[in-house]
């Protein structure tokens, strides 16, 4: 059985892999999302991660498709109390920012959603840099305070303003961030690594990566000269044209027939032996793409394997 880890300083215990709830109400229905989750759940998974836009931008689709086939889900399995539920704030169609008003709004809007009584993990899903950090943290801190929300987190954040939420927390005794969720894989790199990761490491900050797999890319199913039925497969190209991409879909073609396993479990086994990383994030639209994703709760690829994917990619 795997274990679970706490989520940086948080009392969170939380499985090595977090499920991505993007897919939920989009390119999963209903019933097939349930059976990922079931099937997840089954494994040892605890940490699905959803936010309230999903899925805002499928034609007929409003935003908080996800977190209701989610709440659905809780409800009829019985289980809320043995899954971590993270979500996010600030992008959601009729609940857009970061003011405090909207904050509270947004996390009610959630909450009956998911129609449970408390959010684990609230990020701030993309920072609004107009309004104050204070103002933020302060919001952020009241659902704390009301039970709503048990620990609070940051996606999409430059370093300045991150170690300023930190600073203000710390110096009025608020909720603290114990989580950043970057944009973070083999061919995108450069937003996490440096002072964003840094400053994780020095603040005590887990991260939990989304895009773990690159839109897809990083499955191998993408090459140059394939087409793939797939939403996703516009974002997965472009990483295939590039000389990146190849020389990263090589290195870790090695490594998987060195080991037996699929392309992807490689490629999120890296990512997981990066420093601060404590669950890289991705989703499955159905349960046969699964096995291939909770296979990093077992690979451990040696010194030699991480160095020379880590060298492709640079």
């Amino acid at each position: 059985m795997t274990t679970l880890h706490k989520l940086g300083s948080s009392d969170l215990e939380v499985f090595p892999l977090s499920l991505g709830g993007n897919v939920f109400g989009w390119t999963a229905d209903e019933q097939t999302s349930f059976a990922v989750l079931d099937a997840y759940t089954a494994a040892g998974g605890n940490f699905v991660d959803t936010a309230d836009s999903y899925s805002a931008w499928v034609e007929g689709n409003q935003g908080g498709e996800s977190e209701t086939v989610i709440g659905n889900w809780m409800r009829a399995r019985g289980n809320r109390s043995e899954v971590v539920i993270a979500t996010k704030v600030s992008q959601h169609p009729r609940f857009q920012g970061l003011s405090a008003s909207n904050i509270k709004a947004a996390a009610d809007a959630s909450l009956r959603r998911l129609d449970t009584d408390y959010i684990d993990l609230y990020y701030t899903h993309f920072d609004k840099p107009e309004v104050p950090v204070e103002e933020i943290i302060g919001a952020l801190d009241e659902l704390v305070k009301a039970g709503k929300v048990r620990h609070i987190a940051a996606s999409n954040i430059t370093p300045e303003r991150l170690q300023a939420s930190l600073d203000f927390s710390d110096r009025e005794g608020l909720a603290r961030y114990v989580a950043v969720q970057p944009h973070y894989n083999l061919v995108s790199r450069d937003t996490y690594e440096g002072p964003l990761q840094d400053l994780a490491a020095r603040e005590g900050l887990a991260a939990v990566p989304y895009f773990s797999l690159a839109s897809g890319f990083l499955t191998g199913k993408y090459r140059p000269g394939t087409t793939v039925d797939s939403a996703r497969a516009g974002g997965a190209a472009k990483y295939a044209e590039s000389e990146r991409g190849r020389k990263v879909l090589a290195a870790l073609d090695e490594i998987a027939a060195a080991h037996r396993a699929p392309v992807a479990t490689v490629a999120l086994a890296w990512l997981a032996a990066q420093p601060t990383i404590a669950a890289p994030i991705a989703s499955a639209r159905t349960v046969q793409q699964l096995p291939a994703l909770l296979g990093v709760t077992e690979l451990k690829l040696t010194d030699a394997e991480t160095t020379k994917l880590t060298e492709a990619s640079s």
